[in-house]
């Protein structure tokens, strides 16, 4: 019988059943030794360790006995990021946490049927209740779900997730795989191999993934991260767990358009890394056993034993854009369905030096190319008039380094000088939380130091551009404003500024 997933927040009380339970397995692989593969650092350190932090926290000590490396090669680091394999390794995670759990809690008398909860921070924001104190229902001062070093957006230890700074436009995505070559990431990735690290962001890892991390962990200064800010101690905060639910629920409620919205075909999708001499994805699991998958076994929830409460899918934002062009809804639906797979990317400028990002804001101006344009303003101009299908434009932040994964901050287009950019929201490209960068930005045996690349949907922002005509000047200026004040330590940089046009 499946089990169901649903919203911590509609369980009925601050301390429901699944929630108390939740707390008492948490306890129970707390309690287990490091090497233990079934206890909460092992767990911990299959998303990523860096052991410094660990230190740091409290979270490692000389006195640990360390796994064997065999253990430690064959599951710690392995956490897919920045890649089309960031959705399916992460579910395999989640149903591998949730058997040891649920066997813990089965230990302890509890139910055989306990499942996960999730957060669904769109109807919720605020930190549930369970996980904002150090008290609970079984004790004082030990509450498993409690965390100190989870800071919030404001970094004062108010944990919650502002509303107006995430969304779901990840959904609207008409591709799960995406390009990497400047135009859109995907819903899902762009196509790698084994990715501990990967460059590219897809659209759901990027939004609400990484934002929801950046400010529910928040940091104290670029040393002092809180653990949902790095991979490396993420899964070392209880409300980790709840956060993925809700990212591996999203990827259902796109899955629920079967017209357009499938999952890859490709045979190094469905097979995963090992089928081209990378990486397994395994997992440990209780007694000892171990889970061993695939992405194509990932990609259909009747065949894994769990279901969610609630796939309901907000408004395509897509449809709403070729409405603003004039175009019906019904056309609209029909032109969404066409989108699917259009990969012809073109630049149509790039601003010309590197931005450190320190302080408050930082700004930068994009020339557009006239030729390239124009060939833009004459696709909209047809898509208006004959129901074609629009150009997508796309702003670029690349090669995004620094050592502080905690730095969030919002990108704006074509704010008028001088004046407060929270008074134009109409003019906000998009939201970029640095989950991962300091990691991206060290040149080691697995990333070049390249940094992160993130890639936001302008195309809104474009069309009325257009409109107005505004776009026959040529520029596009950039500016990008820290959630908190960004210090000179971080040293958060940003290779290249670019826009592109994928054309259909």
């Amino acid at each position: 019988m499946a089990s169901t997933r649903r919203n911590i927040w509609e369980l009925g009380s601050d301390w429901a059943d699944p929630i108390l339970w939740y707390a008492r397995g948490v306890k129970a692989m707390k309690r287990r030794a490091l090497n233990d593969r079934t206890s909460w650092r092992f767990y911990a350190a299959i998303h990523g360790i860096f052991p410094p932090l660990w230190q740091q926290y409290g979270y490692l000590s000389s006195t640990d006995t360390p796994p064997s490396q065999a253990d430690r090669n064959t599951y710690w680091n392995q956490c897919q990021h920045g890649s089309w394999y960031f959705l399916p390794w992460h579910r395999g995670y989640l149903i591998a946490f949730e058997a040891v759990i649920r066997d813990a809690v089965v230990a302890l008398g509890g139910p055989n049927d306990w499942a996960l909860p999730y957060w669904n921070y769109f109807k919720q924001d605020a930190l549930p209740p369970a996980f904002a104190s150090a008290n609970w229902p079984d004790g004082t001062g030990d509450n498993p779900l409690f965390v100190e070093q989870r800071y919030g957006p404001n970094g004062d230890g108010n944990v919650f997730v502002p509303l107006s700074e995430v969304n779901m436009n990840a959904l609207g995505e008409p591709d799960f795989e995406g390009v990497s070559s400047g135009g859109s990431p995907g819903f899902g990735g762009v196509a790698t191999g084994f990715a501990h690290g990967g460059r590219v962001h897809g659209a759901i890892e990027t939004q609400p993934h990484d934002w929801v991390h950046g400010l529910v962990g928040g940091g104290l200064s670029p040393q002092e991260p809180g653990l949902m800010s790095d991979p490396d101690t993420a899964g070392l905060d209880p409300i980790f767990w709840l956060h993925h639910a809700n990212i591996d629920r999203l990827w259902e409620v796109w899955r629920q358009n079967p017209a357009t919205h499938v999952d890859p075909s490709k045979a190094n999708w469905i097979n995963g890394p090992a089928s081209t001499g990378g990486h397994a994805f395994i997992l440990p699991m209780p007694g000892g056993q171990s889970l061993t998958y695939t992405p194509g076994q990932m990609s259909n929830l009747a065949t894994l034993g769990y279901n969610y409460d609630d796939l309901s899918a907000p408004p395509s934002p897509l449809v709403a854009r070729l409405e603003r062009l004039g175009i019906g809804v019904t056309e609209a639906t029909a032109i969404a369905r066409r989108t699917a797979m259009a990969k012809t990317v073109e630049l149509l400028g790039a601003n010309t030096e590197s931005i450190r990002l320190s302080g408050a804001e930082a700004r930068t101006s994009i020339a557009l190319d006239p030729a390239a344009r124009n060939r833009l303003s004459t696709n909209l101009n047809e898509a208006a008039r004959t129901s074609a299908v629009p150009d997508r434009v796309f702003l670029n932040l690349e090669n995004v380094r620094g050592i502080s994964d905690a730095t969030a901050f919002n990108v704006y287009i074509n704010v008028p000088e001088g004046e407060n950019p929270a008074n134009h929201p109409d003019h906000l490209a998009g939201s970029v939380a640095l989950f991962g960068v300091r990691k991206a930005s060290a040149a080691d045996d697995k990333h070049a130091g390249d940094g992160l690349t993130y890639v936001l949907d302008i195309s809104g922002i474009i069309d009325r551009l257009h409109l107005s005509r505004a776009i026959e000047a040529g520029q596009i200026h950039v500016l990008l404003v820290p959630r908190n004040p960004v210090a000179d330590e971080a040293q958060i940089s940003i290779g290249r500024i670019s826009v592109f046009r994928q054309s259909n």
